[in-house]
Parts: C-alpha cells; structure tokens; sequence
C-alpha cells in the first residue's frame, strides 16, 4: 500500500472516549449495510477504537475493498477470551491455565482441574472489570455462574503475580515494529487507576514484554497499536493477562512522555507511514479520573506538572472513565 497523503480521510469505528476527534460522524449500527458502504467508500483507511465493534462489520467493509487495521482477524480473536487465550499460547506467550465453560458442569469440572480461587469471565463483551466473579469455593459455582448470566465463560486459573505491567507496541504496514517502555499499572475494582511508566524494570523482563509483544503482533499480522497486558510473576517470568486491538488506556501516558504518542503511532501505521520513535522523555504517572473524580478539574489544570485530558461526556456516573490527568516528572 502507498503510504497515504496527509490530508485523506480516516474512518473510525466507534465514537467512544479514544475515538472522538473527528470532522463528521456517521451515526448507525455498526451492522447497517448502507452506513458500512459509505464509510468504506468515503475513507482511504478504516480502523477502530474498540474492541466490542462486530467482526463481521469489520469483514464486510473488507469484502466491499475498503482498507481495514487492524484486520478481522485480531478483532475477533480479542473478541472472545477463549479464542485470545488458545492463539497467545500457540505464539509462545504463556497465560494462565484456563477452561471452557458452557454450563454448570463445565465449570465444575473447571473447578477441579484448576483449582480455586479461580476468575469467571464472560467469554465475550466484558470490560473493566465487567462480567466476571471470583469463585472462591465449589459451593459458589452455582451462583456464579447465574452472576454472569449462564452465558458461555472462561475459567480462569489464579496468577500469583507480584503487579501488573503492560506494553504498548505497534506495527507498521512493512513489518516494521515499535515497543514502548513498559508501563506499570494499579487497579481500583477492577478498572485501571493509575499508570507509572517507564516502569521500573530490569533488562529481561523487558526483553521478555518486547518478545512478547513482536510474537503477538507478527502472529496477528497486525497493524497498528496494540496493548498486551501482563502479569509479573518474578524472575523475569510473565503472563499475558489479554491483548487490546487499539489504543490503550495504559499508553495515554505516552501523550505527555514521548514525542510520539501511541495515537499518533496508531494513525502512522495504518496510513502506512513510518512508525515514530517511542523513547520516553519523561516519567509519567497517568490517573484515571473516575466518575466525579472530573470535577477537581480546576484543581488539577492549576498543577505546574499536571496536564488534564477529558472525554467530554456528559454524565459522571461512578467507575465511569470520564478522563485522565498525567503527572510529568524529569527522566532520571
């Protein structure tokens, strides 16, 4: 593909909070025939900014020849936690142990070979901490799974990890690819806090995230931003927890800390330019402001380190991304 002149148009699905910069929208289903047609015909290159947007949308405006990045193929693997975790293991980068759960009795039986504690997940739709419960003994299996709707589920195997870490990676339309420094992340109920990056890591854990993120990538032939979540485990020994086909909330501190943040990075590779650099040039701390939580905005804007990010939406409801503060420190 011949890299796009500045000046074409980009299409976006979804209009979410990583997606709202935009000069006209298109507001439908994401399965209306009509509205995919004149997005694939208006746009030199489509992509998305999340996960949940279906597949198959993604397919048919392939089949009409629009130019979709991400491709159908990390759509629908990130789609379901079942699929995700089957291909990370087959490209070499190591979950936890997991099963299939599609009643009652599959669960127990989950139970017995995992081993509890053990996480419940809805195989689909799931976020933040949605859609999932902590089985802590046999006697709870039956109500966990009426928690989640007795949908179908993966169980998930507990990680003894010692903290979170995530890394931002993108690939370019060449092959060529660009890994960020890693970041390290704090949770509050399950939804994504604060990010401390670049974490404090030693040269084979990182070389470690880096591999794994190049087997993901190549593996998807992905291009664009991808996030891949990470549990640490000690000894430079990591999981992967889940992968984001886009933009992710633990790079938002690259918009403040390098030079090339990860939503420019995103739109070079699926315009086919090449991939910016991802040296950090500040330590970052990126806070998620959670429901109310935005209205300290004035407080935060008046901070010499602080630089604030909102969403814009209209309602703080609680747990609610409703944007994000990023604290610059010098790079020592």
């Amino acid at each position: 593909m011949t890299p796009l002149a500045p000046g074409s148009t980009l299409g976006i699905l979804g209009g979410g909070q990583l997606g709202r910069v935009s000069q006209g929208q298109i507001v439908a289903p994401y399965d209306d025939l009509n509205a995919l047609g004149v997005l694939g015909q208006t746009s030199q290159a489509v992509t998305f900014e999340f996960e949940n947007v279906p597949a198959t949308s993604v397919e048919r405006l392939v089949r009409g020849g629009a130019v979709v990045a991400p491709g159908p193929k990390a759509l629908a693997v990130a789609q379901d936690r079942v699929d995700e975790k089957t291909f990370l293991n087959g490209v070499g980068a190591t979950t936890v142990d997991f099963a299939a759960v599609d009643s009652l009795d599959d669960l127990l039986n989950g139970i017995e070979r995992l081993g509890l504690p053990a996480l419940l997940k809805t195989r689909r739709d799931g976020y933040d901490g949605k859609g999932q419960v902590w089985v802590r003994s046999a006697a709870m299996a039956a109500d966990a799974w009426h928690a989640i709707g007795e949908r179908p589920a993966i169980l998930e195997a507990r990680a003894d990890f010692t903290r979170e870490l995530s890394v931002i990676a993108a690939r370019g339309r060449d092959g060529a690819i660009a890994v960020y420094p890693l970041g390290e992340n704090i949770h509050k109920g399950g939804v994504l806090k604060t990010t401390l990056a670049p974490a404090a890591v030693d040269a084979k854990t990182d070389k470690r995230a880096r591999a794994i993120a190049k087997s993901v990538l190549e593996g998807l032939d992905y291009v664009g931003v991808l996030g891949v979540e990470l549990f640490d485990l000690g000894d430079s020994r990591l999981l992967v927890n889940e992968i984001a086909p886009r933009v992710h909330n633990t790079g938002h501190w690259t918009q403040d800390g390098c030079v090339c943040d990860q939503f420019e990075q995103h739109i070079r590779a699926i315009a086919g330019w090449p991939l910016g650099p991802t040296t950090a040039h500040a330590r970052v701390e990126m806070t998620n402001l959670l429901g109310d939580e935005v209205d300290q905005w004035t407080k935060l804007s008046s901070k010499d380190d602080a630089r604030l990010h909102l969403y814009g939406k209209a309602e703080a409801r609680p747990g609610r991304k409703m944007g994000h503060v990023n604290r610059v420190k010098p790079l020592i």
